[in-house]
This record gives C-alpha cells, sequence and structure tokens, in this order.
C-alpha cells in the first residue's frame, strides 16, 4: 500500500527533523506496517523533482510541500493540517482551516517560511543552491 501523502522536508533542519521524526513516530504508533505518511528529504542530494511533483529544490526549501496519493501537491499550512488528520491529532490543526483563524495562519506561516533558515542559522537560499547547483533562476 502507498501512502496517503508524502511530505518534502528539509533534513538540514534541525525543527524540520524533530517534527518528522514525531509524525513518523505517531504514524507507526497508529498504522503499524502501513505507515500513511513517507518523508523525502530534500535537501539529499537524491532529490529528484521529477520524482516529486515536479517541485524544485527552490521552491520545495522555500514552503512546505507534500503530495497526495492522488497526484496532488498541497502547500503550506494544509500540509500541516492533512498529516496531522492522518495520524489521528487533526484536532491540533482543524482552526487552521476555519475562515478567520485560517488567514491569520497561513500569514504566520509565511513568516515563519521566509525567516525559517534564518532562524536555525543555516545559509540563505540562494547560498544553498549555488552549493547544490541546484536552482534554476
Amino acid at each position: 500500500m502507498s501512502p496517503s501523502l508524502t511530505l518534502l522536508y528539509d533534513g538540514g533542519c534541525p525543527l524540520c527533523v524533530r517534527e518528522v521524526r514525531f509524525l513518523e513516530q505517531r504514524d507507526r504508533a497508529r498504522h503499524g506496517v502501513e505507515p500513511q505518511l513517507q518523508f523525502v528529504d530534500i535537501d539529499a542530494a537524491t532529490y529528484n523533482p521529477a520524482d516529486h511533483g515536479g517541485i524544485d529544490y527552490r521552491a520545495a526549501m522555500g514552503r512546505i510541500h507534500a503530495i497526495e496519493a492522488d497526484g496532488t501537491v498541497l502547500r503550506d499550512v494544509v500540509v500541516f493540517r492533512r498529516a496531522y488528520q492522518l495520524i489521528g491529532l487533526g484536532w491540533l490543526y482543524a482552526p487552521t482551516g476555519w475562515p478567520l483563524i485560517g488567514p491569520l495562519a497561513d500569514a504566520a506561516y509565511g513568516l515563519w517560511a521566509r525567516w525559517r533558515l534564518v532562524l536555525t542559522r543555516r545559509p540563505s537560499l540562494d547560498e544553498l543552491c549555488d552549493a547544490r547547483g541546484r536552482c534554476r533562476l
């Protein structure tokens, strides 16, 4: 059985890795040998956009993305809402889908995405792209 959701994450980001570990553990505890979540490290040298909805390194590093089993690409807070739903904690992110809270959550995530690399003391996105030779401008 293929996973319901494939999350693209930055394996060089300590906060991202912590979140992935939590999601993996919760998914295993809930679904055993048929996990609903799959994780792809976009920071790995083997990351290939063609295998993951055509989401290139720059786009994937700029904002969180996930791919549903049917190929639908999700982006931003909806990724967390869907992942948490699959691990039985959907109630935590449910308010992010509400009319008044949703736009605020999206704006807060946008700020996080913009400053994530700085806050986690990583090189800028341009520097990461240059180092890997993976980004087209």
